[in-house]
Protein backbone atom coordinates (compact mmCIF):
# COMPACT_ATOMS: atom_id res chain seq x y z
CA UNK A 1 0.00 0.00 0.00
CA UNK A 2 1.49 3.07 -1.05
CA UNK A 3 1.78 5.94 1.94
CA UNK A 4 -1.01 8.11 1.52
CA UNK A 5 -0.68 11.60 -0.25
CA UNK A 6 -3.09 13.94 1.98
CA UNK A 7 -1.97 15.13 4.96
CA UNK A 8 -4.65 14.67 7.99
CA UNK A 9 -5.78 17.36 10.40
CA UNK A 10 -7.81 17.40 13.05
CA UNK A 11 -11.16 16.95 11.16
CA UNK A 12 -10.16 13.47 10.73
CA UNK A 13 -10.08 11.96 13.73
CA UNK A 14 -12.60 10.27 16.62
CA UNK A 15 -11.73 8.95 19.42
CA UNK A 16 -13.29 6.09 21.19
CA UNK A 17 -12.38 4.61 25.32
CA UNK A 18 -13.82 1.22 26.04
CA UNK A 19 -13.73 -0.84 29.49
CA UNK A 20 -12.81 -4.38 29.50
CA UNK A 21 -15.75 -6.40 29.43
CA UNK A 22 -16.84 -8.58 27.21
CA UNK A 23 -19.80 -6.06 26.05
CA UNK A 24 -17.94 -2.86 26.70
CA UNK A 25 -18.91 -0.18 27.81
CA UNK A 26 -17.76 2.18 24.82
CA UNK A 27 -17.69 6.00 24.75
CA UNK A 28 -17.14 8.50 21.67
CA UNK A 29 -15.47 11.32 22.61
CA UNK A 30 -17.80 14.27 21.76
CA UNK A 31 -16.60 18.06 21.55
CA UNK A 32 -13.35 17.36 21.16
CA UNK A 33 -10.81 20.07 20.13
CA UNK A 34 -9.07 17.79 17.79
CA UNK A 35 -5.80 18.25 19.86
CA UNK A 36 -5.37 14.14 20.79
CA UNK A 37 -1.65 13.90 21.33
CA UNK A 38 0.65 10.74 22.56
CA UNK A 39 4.18 10.26 22.70
CA UNK A 40 7.14 7.92 24.10
CA UNK A 41 6.61 5.08 21.35
CA UNK A 42 10.09 3.44 20.88
CA UNK A 43 11.34 0.26 19.41
CA UNK A 44 9.91 -2.56 21.32
CA UNK A 45 8.67 -0.21 23.88
CA UNK A 46 11.87 -0.49 25.21
CA UNK A 47 14.16 1.78 27.38
CA UNK A 48 17.88 1.72 26.54
CA UNK A 49 21.23 2.25 28.14
CA UNK A 50 24.36 3.39 27.18
CA UNK A 51 27.92 1.72 28.15
CA UNK A 52 31.00 3.96 27.52
CA UNK A 53 34.96 2.73 27.82
CA UNK A 54 36.35 5.61 29.82
CA UNK A 55 33.90 8.08 28.27
CA UNK A 56 33.50 6.68 24.85
CA UNK A 57 30.26 5.13 23.97
CA UNK A 58 30.89 1.27 22.94
CA UNK A 59 27.78 -0.15 22.95
CA UNK A 60 23.69 0.08 23.39
CA UNK A 61 20.85 -2.30 25.28
CA UNK A 62 17.07 -2.65 25.49
CA UNK A 63 16.50 -2.48 29.13
CA UNK A 64 13.09 -1.83 30.93
CA UNK A 65 9.83 -1.28 29.20
CA UNK A 66 9.06 2.53 28.44
CA UNK A 67 4.80 3.88 29.14
CA UNK A 68 3.75 6.17 26.04
CA UNK A 69 1.34 8.45 27.66
CA UNK A 70 -1.07 11.92 26.27
CA UNK A 71 -3.79 13.51 26.39
CA UNK A 72 -6.77 14.90 24.45
CA UNK A 73 -9.14 18.01 25.83
CA UNK A 74 -12.93 18.46 25.48
CA UNK A 75 -15.56 20.91 25.50
CA UNK A 76 -16.60 20.53 29.51
CA UNK A 77 -21.09 20.04 28.69
CA UNK A 78 -21.14 17.80 32.12
CA UNK A 79 -19.01 16.76 35.10
CA UNK A 80 -20.76 13.82 36.87
CA UNK A 81 -23.82 11.74 35.70
CA UNK A 82 -25.46 8.28 36.99
CA UNK A 83 -26.37 7.24 33.72
CA UNK A 84 -24.30 9.15 31.07
CA UNK A 85 -21.15 8.62 30.16
CA UNK A 86 -19.17 11.37 30.89
CA UNK A 87 -15.53 11.87 31.15
CA UNK A 88 -15.15 13.27 34.33
CA UNK A 89 -17.02 10.02 35.52
CA UNK A 90 -14.79 7.80 32.95
CA UNK A 91 -11.52 8.79 34.42
CA UNK A 92 -12.72 8.56 38.23
CA UNK A 93 -15.12 5.14 37.69
CA UNK A 94 -17.83 6.92 38.84
CA UNK A 95 -21.61 7.22 37.86
CA UNK A 96 -22.02 5.82 34.51
CA UNK A 97 -18.92 4.25 34.72
CA UNK A 98 -18.99 2.63 38.24
CA UNK A 99 -19.54 -1.07 37.21
CA UNK A 100 -16.95 -0.44 34.41
CA UNK A 101 -14.58 -3.83 34.39
CA UNK A 102 -10.73 -2.84 33.86
CA UNK A 103 -8.78 -3.98 30.19
CA UNK A 104 -6.27 -5.58 32.72
CA UNK A 105 -9.21 -7.81 34.51
CA UNK A 106 -12.19 -8.06 36.49
CA UNK A 107 -10.06 -8.57 39.77
CA UNK A 108 -7.69 -5.75 38.83
CA UNK A 109 -6.87 -3.17 41.07
CA UNK A 110 -5.97 -0.38 38.74
CA UNK A 111 -8.96 0.26 36.36
CA UNK A 112 -7.75 0.72 32.60
CA UNK A 113 -9.32 1.62 28.87
CA UNK A 114 -8.47 0.72 26.13
CA UNK A 115 -8.33 3.73 23.56
CA UNK A 116 -8.61 3.91 20.20
CA UNK A 117 -7.73 7.05 18.04
CA UNK A 118 -8.68 6.50 14.30
CA UNK A 119 -8.13 8.93 11.62
CA UNK A 120 -9.91 8.91 8.46
CA UNK A 121 -8.52 7.61 5.34
CA UNK A 122 -10.69 6.27 3.10
CA UNK A 123 -12.97 9.47 2.14
CA UNK A 124 -9.15 10.74 0.66
CA UNK A 125 -8.57 7.94 -1.36
CA UNK A 126 -7.03 5.87 1.18
CA UNK A 127 -7.52 2.07 0.92
CA UNK A 128 -8.44 2.32 4.81
CA UNK A 129 -8.47 4.45 7.90
CA UNK A 130 -5.41 4.43 10.12
CA UNK A 131 -6.15 3.49 13.59
CA UNK A 132 -3.79 3.48 17.03
CA UNK A 133 -5.02 1.37 19.72
CA UNK A 134 -3.75 1.77 23.34
CA UNK A 135 -4.56 -1.33 25.60
CA UNK A 136 -4.74 -0.76 29.40
CA UNK A 137 -4.63 3.14 29.73
CA UNK A 138 -4.72 4.35 33.10
CA UNK A 139 -6.30 8.01 32.77
CA UNK A 140 -6.72 11.28 34.83
CA UNK A 141 -8.52 14.27 34.10
CA UNK A 142 -8.36 17.81 34.59
CA UNK A 143 -10.96 20.60 34.49
CA UNK A 144 -10.51 23.95 32.91
CA UNK A 145 -12.97 27.03 33.53
CA UNK A 146 -13.03 29.36 30.67
CA UNK A 147 -15.02 30.06 27.17
CA UNK A 148 -15.45 26.70 26.48
CA UNK A 149 -15.08 25.51 29.80
CA UNK A 150 -12.46 21.96 28.99
CA UNK A 151 -11.85 18.50 30.31
CA UNK A 152 -8.76 17.12 29.54
CA UNK A 153 -7.74 13.57 29.82
CA UNK A 154 -4.52 12.38 30.29
CA UNK A 155 -3.26 8.60 29.98
CA UNK A 156 -0.54 6.30 30.40
CA UNK A 157 -0.15 3.41 28.65
CA UNK A 158 0.58 -0.57 30.16
CA UNK A 159 -0.60 -2.45 27.61
CA UNK A 160 0.04 -3.53 23.60
CA UNK A 161 0.29 -0.42 20.79
CA UNK A 162 -1.42 -1.07 17.75
CA UNK A 163 -1.01 0.96 14.92
CA UNK A 164 -2.62 -0.07 11.42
Amino acid sequence: MAISSVAKNFRDGQLAIEDGAGSPLTVTVQYEDGNFSASGFTEGLKDIAKYEDRGAFYSARHTKRVYPSGSFAAHLTDIADGTEKTLFDLANKTGAWAAATSTLGANAEVMTYKITWTVEGTDHGDTADHTLVLDDCRLSCDISEGDPSTITISFECMGAVTAT
